[in-house]
């Protein structure tokens, strides 16, 4: 089974609409011993046709426009925020702190972008506040690799032990994930069938006039909801004024969207009011951590009937590593990638950030495809996606038969494109899907939306602004 046929049989989509779907494939692009480019494919590619299939539902055509995956711009977007430029100016992605390190028995990754997470890992290691990476590096070269997990962990920091496939395996959690679904759906109630205000002429949006809460942070969540303001949603982002945000980040992954900060405790009533006119509430947060605001599918379904709630964690949210926080970068290490992807001599990593690239856009085309449904048979519907999940589809073996058919000429199936230079988008390179705009934070260069079908859009209708820099409130 290929991969796109896979992603959308999990996402319970229509086999019979599957040779909508064309692709453009690009051998040069994410290099990676694991079928990284196959992956990020399949990801984009349920996407677009989740897209295509809602957008038919709700303009009445007689079937889904066509889909095509083109793997330059595929490969462009998954390290979209390292071709972010602003004013001319190149990102900056990792802390000095969030690297690998050498224990006395292995490998260790930290992630330590955030001051709340550098003051945590400093602390476990009984260093002071102002340590330089020359400090960490040698307190932790006198410790064992999975000490350093533990109590890191212990003080609310972020670190790794690498792993090697097998010793992956062994785990508890890794059996837990492995007898997951890839996207786990489930539906609450019986609210009645969703009914859709008629489109607009122009490009077709097929989530147009849904309000989507975007509860999300550092990259999956808010790929998921960037891809969906791309489809036309009112997208919403909302965070805490007490947690500090990366402003690359926050504008690498906020196009078409809008930001505001708000208290969920003492602001309690205008996040209610949020809840009470959303259609969609996306989270990101570490399993639970949102409960007590009533935020569970459940209690969501009670309150908001008909609502649609899609949940991404790194670890999923069950077994002893539910409670953790995690994300790309030490996923790879525990489940063994870093691993595969290393040498003799040190740990690797995957060509762009996949996992979360990857999981945004399965959660966004879970959301579409669950919206579908409602149409149909209504019902309160819930999708919950982990990194690691998506880790496990990644290194299963699965995909060494790939077998997607290759006929001649575009939108025939797939275009094979036989080239060998490793760059964003192939040996073309990947100005072909790369945007210059104006926004409020400067001249911004982007990587253009993946996610393409017939009649659909092309860019963003917003550019980003700055963080929390818009009111609490639905257009």
């Amino acid at each position: 089974m290929t991969g796109i046929k896979f992603a959308w049989s999990e996402l319970g989509g229509d086999p019979a609409l599957l040779p909508r779907v064309s692709a453009v494939v690009r051998e040069d692009v994410l290099q990676a011993r694991l079928p990284v480019r196959e992956l990020a494919r399949a990801c984009v590619g349920v996407c677009a046709l989740a897209g295509a299939e809602l957008g038919a539902r709700r303009a009445g055509l007689p079937e889904a426009p066509r889909v095509r995956v083109d793997d330059g711009a595929v490969a462009t977007a998954f390290v979209s925020e390292r071709r972010l430029l602003v004013d001319g100016r190149a990102p900056v992605l990792f802390a000095p702190l969030s690297r690998f390190w050498r224990t006395a028995d292995g490998w260790v990754r930290t992630h330590a972008n955030y001051p709340h997470h550098r003051e945590r890992l400093l602390k476990a290691l009984r260093l002071p506040e102002g340590a330089d990476p020359a400090v960490v590096e040698a307190s932790l070269a006198e410790r064992s690799a999975r000490d350093v997990e533990e109590a890191v962990y212990a003080a609310g920091g972020l670190a790794v032990a690498s792993r090697t496939p097998d010793e992956w395996a062994a785990q508890e959690q890794a059996t837990l994930i492995a007898a997951r679904p890839l996207v786990e759906r489930g539906r609450s109630d019986g609210a009645r069938a969703r009914t859709f205000a008629p489109l607009e002429d122009g490009p077709l949006l097929p989530a147009a006039g849904l309000r989507v809460l975007d509860l999300t942070r550092v990259l999956a969540g808010p790929v998921a909801t960037r891809t969906l303001a791309l489809l036309g949603a009112d997208v919403l982002r909302v965070d805490a004024p007490r947690l500090p945000e990366l402003p690359d980040q926050h504008a690498d992954t906020g196009f078409g969207k809008r930001s505001a900060l708000l208290d969920l405790t003492a602001d309690r009533r205008a996040f209610e009011e949020l809840l009470a006119a959303a259609d969609v509430v996306v989270t990101g947060y570490r399993p639970g951590a949102l409960d007590r605001f009533g935020l569970s599918p459940e209690a969501l379904a009670e309150r908001r009937p008909g609502l649609v709630v899609a949940q991404v964690s790194a670890w999923g949210a069950y077994g002893p590593w539910g409670g953790r926080r995690g994300f790309d970068s030490l996923v790879q290490v525990a489940t063994g990638i870093a691993s595969v992807e290393g040498s003799a001599e040190r740990p690797g990593a995957l060509p762009a950030q996949a996992l979360d690239h990857g999981t945004g856009y399965l959660l966004a085309a879970a959301v579409l495809r669950a919206l579908t449904e409602q149409s149909h048979d209504g019902g309160s519907r819930f999708v919950r996606l982990a990194l690691a999940r998506t880790a496990a589809w990644l290194t299963d073996g699965a995909w060494a038969s790939e077998g997607v058919r290759m006929d001649e000429g575009e939108g025939k199936g797939m275009t094979k494109m036989q080239d060998r230079e490793v760059s964003g988008g192939g040996s073309a390179g990947p100005g072909p899907w790369l945007a210059e705009t104006d926004s409020p934070l400067g001249r911004l260069r982007h990587a253009l939306p993946p996610v393409s079908f017939d009649g659909g859009p092309g860019d963003w209708a917003r550019p980003p602004g700055p963080w929390g820099d818009d009111p609490a409130r639905w257009l």
